[in-house]
C-alpha cells in the first residue's frame, strides 16, 4: 500500500474523536478512576488524572480531581498505573472463544481485544453469524484465512490451482471480507498453505485489498528461509497494493541468531519506498507449533494415509531422513532433543511437558540427531504432537522488541486452567514486556511498551477510537500495579495467571474488579474493514 506519508505517520497517526460536550461531562458517571498515572498509549509522558466513563467511552480526563459522588462505580488507582486496554496481535481463538467466553488467561495479562489471524487455523464460517453471535469478555477480530479457503477448493493437495479454482478461492475470500473480516492472514510454513506460490497468495490478497483489509502472514520460513519470506512479504504487500504485517517475527536456528538485523533493514526499505510494512512479536525464546514442521512440506502433502506410505517406501523414507536433518540442524534445535519439549503428545500423555530427549532416554536411545529424526516419524505416524522449540535467542527478541514498528501479541491459545500443556505465552506475554523488558532490563519505557500494545495496533485495524486513553474514545480500561505486573508461567508450570492487573474494563464495563473476574462479557466484535474500501 503506497502512500504520500511517512510510513510511521501512515500506520500509527493518532486520529482522536471529538471530545463530549459539556453536557455529556457533566452528568454523572457509570465508572470514575481516580488518582492514577495515565500512560495514554501515545507514547507521551506520563501523567496523573481522574478518568470518567458514560456509556462505554471516556467522558472526561482531568487532571484536577472529580467528585467519586457522580459515579456510580469508583475504581481508587492511587499507587497504580492506568493504560488503554491491551491489543494482542495474534491468538488462536478462533475456534475456541465460544467455548472460553471470559478467555481469563487473556483478560489477567490485561488484554481487551483479541485479534484473530488465522495461520493455519480453520475460520470460522460464516463469518458474519459466528461473530456477531459471540458472548464474550474481549473484543475480538476476525480474518479470512488462506489456509481454510484453499482447504475448501484443492484439499491437502500439493499443487497450484487451476483458474476456476482460483476463482473459487477468490470468491471466499470476498465473502469473509464483505461479512467483516479484517483482512487476509497465511500460514505458509504449514500444509497446505505452503503449498501455494506467491502469486496465488498476491490474488487472494487482491480481494482483500479490494476491501480495505490487511495482509497478515505467518511467514514461509523463519529460520534459514527468512529473509527471503521477509522479501515474500514485501512483494504481496507491493503487487496487492495491501498493507502487510509479520506475525511473531523471529529468527529461528542457531545459524540465524542475529538475522534480525538484516529483517529488519529489509522492513525499513519498504516503509522508506512508500509501502506499509509492520510486524510483531511474544516475548519468548522458543516458539510452539506441531511437529508437522520437523518435516519437508512434501512429506506431509495428502494426509496422514500419504505420509505413512512415504514413511514405508526405502527410497522416500531416506529423501525424507536427509531433509529433515537440514531442518533439525538449520531451522531448529540442532542435535539436542531436549529443546523440543511436548505440549501434548496424543499417543503418551504422560510425556506432556517432558522433551523428546526424556523420551529417548526411557527407550535407552542417544540424545541425538539421528534418534530425534527417527522418534519424530514414528511420533507422527501416531499422530504428531505439539511441542514447544527453544530456538531462539534473546537478542533477537530484544532487537526486534525495540524496532518502532513492532508490536506484542502472545501467539496464544484460549485454555482452561490446568488443562493441557500451553506454552506460557498464553498466560504472560503481556505482563513479561513490563516486567523483564520494561522494569528489569530496561530495554523498553513504560510510555513505549504501553505504546506498543495499544495506539499501534488500534491504528494499524482501523480503529481510531481505541488504543488511547482520551476523550471520546472506548473505554477499554487496564489499571495495574507497575512494581507488581508480572508473568508467572514457566515452560515447565505454564497453568499460572499473570498478576498485577487490578481492574479491567472492556467499553466501560469492569471484567476485572480488584483483581478478581466479574463475569461481565461486554466485549464486542471488531468487524472490518481496517481500511476504506477500494471500490
Amino acid at each position: 500500500m503506497r502512500s504520500a506519508l511517512a510510513p510511521l505517520a501512515l500506520a500509527f497517526a493518532l486520529t482522536f474523536a471529538p471530545a463530549p460536550d459539556a453536557s455529556i461531562a457533566a452528568q454523572s458517571y457509570d465508572v470514575l478512576i481516580t488518582g492514577g498515572t495515565v500512560v495514554d498509549g501515545t507514547g507521551a509522558d506520563r501523567f496523573r488524572a481522574d478518568i470518567a466513563v458514560v456509556d462505554g467511552r471516556i467522558a472526561l480526563v482531568s487532571q484536577e480531581p472529580i467528585d467519586p459522588s457522580l459515579a456510580r462505580t469508583v475504581i481508587d488507582a492511587t499507587g497504580q498505573v492506568v493504560t488503554p486496554g491491551f491489543i494482542d496481535n495474534h491468538s488462536h481463538v478462533q475456534q475456541t472463544i465460544a467455548d472460553y467466553p471470559l478467555a481469563e488467561n487473556f483478560l489477567r495479562q490485561g488484554i481487551t481485544s483479541l485479534i484473530v489471524s488465522l495461520h493455519s487455523g480453520d475460520q470460522p464460517w460464516p463469518l458474519e453469524e459466528f461473530a456477531s453471535g459471540l458472548e464474550i469478555a474481549p473484543n475480538v477480530g476476525f480474518f479470512a484465512g488462506h489456509t481454510w479457503t484453499r482447504k475448501q477448493v484443492l484439499g491437502m493437495e500439493n499443487r497450484a490451482p487451476t483458474p476456476t479454482e482460483l476463482d473459487e478461492m477468490r470468491a471466499l475470500v470476498d465473502q469473509s471480507m464483505r461479512e467483516g473480516a479484517l483482512g487476509l492472514s497465511t500460514g505458509l510454513l504449514y500444509v497446505p498453505a505452503n503449498f501455494a506460490e506467491t502469486e496465488e497468495v498476491i490474488e487472494l490478497a487482491k480481494v482483500a485489498s479490494a476491501h480495505g483489509g490487511i495482509y497478515v502472514s505467518h511467514m514461509r520460513n523463519e529460520g534459514s528461509g527468512l529473509l527471503e519470506s521477509v522479501a515474500e512479504v514485501i512483494r504481496i504487500a507491493e503487487e496487492a497494493d495491501i498493507p502487510a504485517q509479520i506475525n511473531h517475527h523471529k529468527a529461528s536456528g542457531a545459524g540465524q541468531w542475529g538475522w534480525s538485523e538484516r529483517s529488519l533493514a529489509m522492513i525499513d526499505s519498504a516503509n522508506a519506498a512508500g509501502l506499509t510494512v509492520t510486524h510483531d512479536l511474544y516475548p519468548y525464546a522458543a516458539s510452539s507449533t506441531s511437529s508437522a514442521i520437523l518435516f519437508p512440506q512434501w512429506a506431509l502433502a495428502g494426509g496422514p494415509a500419504d505420509f505413512a506410505a512415504r514413511a514405508a517406501d526405502p527410497e522416500t523414507r531416506a529423501r525424507m531422513e536427509a531433509d529433515m536433518a537440514t531442518i533439525f540442524m538449520t531451522d531448529r534445535v540442532g542435535a539436542d532433543m531436549s529443546r523440543i519439549q511436548f505440549r501434548v503428545l496424543g499417543s503418551d500423555e504422560s510425556y506432556n511437558g517432558r522433551t523428546l530427549a526424556d523420551y529417548a532416554a526411557d527407550r535407552g536411545l542417544p540424545n541425538d540427531l539421528e534418534t530425534g529424526i527417527q522418534l519424530a516419524i514414528e511420533l507422527q505416524l501416531q499422530g504428531g504432537f505439539s511441542a514447544i522449540y527453544h530456538a531462539m535467542d534473546e537478542g533477537d527478541v530484544i532487537r526486534i522488541m525495540q524496532h518502532p514498528l513492532a508490536m506484542i501479541e502472545t501467539d496464544g491459545d484460549a485454555v482452561g486452567y490446568g488443562i493441557g500443556y500451553p506454552h506460557p505465552r498464553s498466560y504472560g506475554a503481556f505482563p513479561r514486556v513490563l516486567a523483564r523488558y520494561v522494569r528489569e532490563l530496561g530495554v523498553l519505557t513504560l510510555e513505549e511498551a504501553v505504546m506498543k500494545m495499544t495506539s499501534m495496533p488500534a491504528r494499524w485495524i482501523g480503529r481510531d477510537d481505541m488504543g488511547v486513553i482520551a476523550e471520546g474514545m472506548r473505554a477499554d480500561v487496564a489499571v495495574f500495579d507497575p512494581d507488581v505486573i508480572a508473568d508467572r508461567a514457566t515452560f515447565s508450570d505454564p497453568h499460572q495467571y499473570s498478576v498485577g492487573i487490578n481492574d479491567l474494563l472492556v467499553n466501560g464495563v469492569p471484567v476485572i474488579r480488584n483483581g478478581g473476574l466479574t463475569g461481565e462479557k461486554p466485549g464486542r466484535w471488531l468487524r472490518g474493514p481496517v481500511r476504506t474500501p477500494v471500490s
